[in-house]
């Protein structure tokens, strides 16, 4: 049996740490008195971003395939090797990250979710396709790197180092255009519809030829891991943004529609003149 590495150290000590921290901070939301001393203070707040900052470095080692311990080397195809380890990893960085929100919204005042969403439209969309974009180009350039794509390795053909190339473009394109409709929307609260709606086709044809060549058997995404999940997350976010747009538009031609029928029908209604009936009076 191998000694244990300082990687699977780090996840051991972050498990069980946080999971006493957990138990305290539980038992304390639960006593009337302690809940009173705890809940929305700064001590919390602190405690949430101090899990957030242990959650964020454990998915960053766990899901790195050098280090063996979520997925595994790049001799065995990259692939989720540990399913409870890889999956749970996600799980709790996701779970610190809905805690630490929640603390902003409960101590602060602060509402991300509803700010976000007011801000402009398709906002969060945008920023979830950001990130899935940010996911894709550095996974893709992982596997470039681990598997000498740079020096043209033999042993794994020119198809998976060409689909790898791929693979970090459309995580760049991604994120390049993504961060400037998010940009321009946090800046001005809104965005060129034309520009959003071109941006959105494009993504969107751009990341189905992505899914369907990174994903693919001969892709660097086949195996089952952060390349193969946010590929496919970062297609399924264009195209909810493309049908957004879609929708906006339809809705806008039915609304210009029925203004222009009930502006038709008024100025008709105003331009009849009515003739009085002289006989009835008589």
């Amino acid at each position: 049996m191998d000694p244990p590495t300082s990687q699977s150290r780090w996840a051991i000590a972050c498990s069980s740490v946080t999971f006493a921290i957990t138990v305290v901070m539980v038992v304390a939301h639960m006593v009337p008195f302690c809940s009173t001393v705890v809940v929305a203070t700064r001590a919390e707040g602190a405690i949430i971003f101090l899990l957030a900052c242990f959650w964020t470095a454990t998915v960053v080692i766990v899901t790195n395939p050098n280090n063996g311990l979520g997925a595994s080397t790049a001799e065995l195809n990259n692939q989720v090797s540990n399913g409870n380890l890889y999956y749970f990893s996600w799980a709790g960085f996701v779970t610190s990250i809905i805690l630490l929100v929640n603390y902003w919204k409960q101590a602060f005042g602060v509402d991300v979710v509803g700010q976000v969403q007011n801000r402009a439209m398709r906002l969060s969309l945008w920023a979830s396709y950001f990130c899935g974009s940010l996911v894709v180009m550095g996974a893709s350039v992982q596997v470039f790197n681990d598997n000498n794509c740079a020096d043209e390795n033999p042993l794994l053909g020119e198809t998976f180092c060409r689909r790898t190339k791929f693979a970090i473009s459309v995580g760049a394109v991604g994120v390049v255009f993504s961060l400037f409709v998010v940009g321009m929307k946090m800046l001005t609260t809104t965005a060129p519809f034309i520009v959003e709606a071109v941006l959105a086709v494009i993504l969107t044809f751009l990341n189905a030829f992505g899914v369907a060549y990174i994903t693919s058997p001969s892709g660097p995404g086949s195996p089952i891991g952060n390349l193969y999940y946010f590929s496919w997350i970062a297609f399924i976010c264009a195209a909810i943004i493309l049908a957004d747009c879609f929708n906006q538009y339809s809705g806008s031609r039915v609304a210009a529609t029925t203004n222009d029928n009930s502006m038709n029908g008024s100025s008709k209604s105003s331009g009849d003149i009515e003739v009085e009936n002289l006989e009835d009076q008589v």
